[in-house]
């Protein structure tokens, strides 16, 4: 059972406007990242389901974070149908985030009162997430699926839109700037948070220092 209500994960997310994500099949490295996102002021993360024997990981995480971390607001990613939604939610996901539009999870997520963030590509695909209940939509791939320019476009004619970009979002003023002054509520970031030798250096203050900058520069954009 999820620990945060649906409109208390929906209105953090949106507030911090930074949903780090990451995945890794070591349940302590993973550990690791929270806590240092943690650190830098996030409140919600997304673990990605990516790997065999996620679910396991998730749980054991879960299970740490409600100590160590009771604050942050742990979702899960990478959500494809409506028996992996069921799955993690049992384990105990505040929210659920999915590269697809896939209608049957909307009941699974919604009969239980957990956000659900389905990736889209178009704004017909956008409209019918919201007609299923979506606060926030994701975006995905940010990059590919036009970047900026696309969110601005959605914003004009639809400006009740909560848009979430995940891929192609870096944790820079750059990049950060032409998202929100785009239009976007909040983003995802993923391997440009935790790269890879920042990891394998255990440099965990990196990490920190990273979430805390794009927090920050959020705040300031928002004015």
């Amino acid at each position: 059972m999820a620990r945060f209500k649906r409109l208390e994960t929906l209105n953090t997310i949106i507030e911090t406007g930074i949903v780090p994500l990451y995945y890794n099949s070591d349940v302590e490295i993973v550990k690791k990242v929270v806590k240092a996102c943690y650190d830098g002021g996030a409140r919600s993360f997304e673990f990605t389901n990516r790997g065999d024997f996620a679910h396991e990981v998730f749980a054991a995480l879960n299970k740490w974070a409600a100590v160590e971390c009771p604050e942050m607001i742990l979702g899960v990613g990478s959500i494809p149908d409506a028996a992996t939604a069921a799955l993690y939610i049992q384990l105990g996901a505040n929210f659920l985030v999915s590269p697809n539009l896939n209608p049957e999870i909307a009941k699974v997520a919604n009969r239980r009162k957990i956000p659900w963030m389905p990736g889209c590509g178009t704004v017909s695909e956008i409209s019918l997430a919201e007609e299923l209940g979506v606060e926030i939509v994701k975006i995905f791939p940010g990059k590919e699926v036009g970047g900026p320019s696309f969110a601005k476009a959605v914003k004009a004619p639809c400006p009740w839109t909560n848009i979430m970009p995940s891929g192609g979002v870096a944790p820079t003023e750059e990049s950060l700037a032409s998202w929100f002054a785009a239009g976007v509520s909040c983003v995802g970031i993923g391997s440009q948070l935790t790269p890879k030798d920042v990891i394998a250096g255990g440099r965990w203050d990196v990490i920190t220092e990273k979430v805390k900058f794009s927090i920050g520069k959020v705040k300031e954009l928002r004015g």
